[in-house]
C-alpha cells in the first residue's frame, strides 16, 4: 500500500464501524455504525461522555483493534483482510499515537524513546539519534534529551510522546485524552504544539477529548453518544 498516493481523497476513513465487547455475560455495543473521513491537514476533535465510544473509535482507526462490522479504509483501500504483522507495519509507518498516560519506556531517555519507532523501522545509528534530538528541539525539549521519563514533568513527558508520534513522519496522529493528566497551562501549550504541527506539517490529528480547549482549536468536531455520531459528521 503506497504512501501519499491519494492526495484528493481521504487518508483514512471508517465505513459503518461497529464494535461490541463482552463483559462477563453482558454485551456492550461500543460503536454502532460510524462513518467518517479524515483528510490531509484535518484537526478533528471527538467529543462525548465517558462510554460514548471515543477510545474505541481511536483504536479502530489506528488499527489497534478490529471492528465487528464495517471497515477501515486507508487511502480508499480496506485493511480488514491484512494480517497482524501487516497491520503493525502500517501502524509503524503511517500513524502516530499520543496517549493520556504518555506510554513512554521508563528505562529509555527522552531521545531514546523518540528514536524507538525509527529503530523499529530499521533506522539506526547517528542519523536516528540526530533526528530524535531535532524532534525534541522542535517540541522545546532540547535540554532534556538524555533525561529519563521519571525525571520529566507531565507536560515534558507528553511533549516527548508527541515527538515520538511524529518520528516516522505519519500522515495521521491519533490522540486519546492527551491533556487529561496536565494542568491548564501545560495543556494549553501541548494543544498549541499539536495545532502548530498540524498547520505547518499538514499532519492530520484526531483527538478524543473532554477538553473544551481542544474543540476551540479543532477544524472539525464530532460528537459521539451511545456509539453513534450525533453531530458533526
Amino acid at each position: 500500500m503506497g504512501q501519499r498516493d491519494n492526495l484528493d481523497g481521504p487518508i483514512l476513513s471508517g465505513a459503518g464501524l461497529s464494535r461490541t465487547y463482552r463483559l462477563g455475560s453482558t454485551q456492550v455495543k461500543a460503536l454502532r455504525g460510524v462513518d467518517l473521513e479524515i483528510r490531509r491537514g484535518d484537526f478533528i476533535a471527538v467529543q462525548g461522555p465517558s462510554g460514548s465510544g471515543k477510545t474505541t473509535l481511536i483504536n479502530l482507526l489506528g488499527l489497534l483493534d478490529r471492528p465487528d462490522g464495517g471497515q477501515v479504509l486507508l487511502e480508499g483501500r480496506p485493511v480488514g483482510d491484512l494480517d497482524d504483522d501487516a497491520l503493525a507495519d502500517l501502524r509503524r509507518d503511517r500513524f502516530g499515537f499520543v496517549f493520556q498516560t504518555f506510554s513512554l519506556v521508563p528505562v529509555l531517555t527522552a531521545a531514546e524513546n523518540v528514536a524507538y519507532p525509527m529503530a523499529l523501522k530499521g533506522r539506526g545509528g547517528s542519523d536516528c539519534r540526530q533526528r530524535a534530538v531535532d524532534l525534541l528541539r522542535l517540541v522545546g525539549l532540547e535540554a532534556r534529551t538524555d533525561v529519563r521519563p521519571d525525571l520529566l514533568s507531565g507536560g515534558e513527558r507528553q511533549r516527548v510522546a508527541i515527538a515520538r508520534a511524529i518520528a516516522n513522519e505519519p500522515e495521521v496522529v491519533l490522540a486519546d485524552e492527551p491533556t487529561a493528566n496536565l494542568d491548564s497551562e501545560t495543556a494549553a501549550g501541548i494543544l498549541d504544539l499539536m495545532r502548530d504541527l498540524n498547520a505547518k506539517r499538514r499532519v492530520s490529528f484526531v483527538v478524543a477529548t473532554h477538553d473544551p480547549r481542544v474543540v476551540e482549536r479543532a477544524g472539525r468536531t464530532l460528537v459521539l453518544r451511545d456509539g453513534r455520531i450525533v453531530a458533526g459528521a
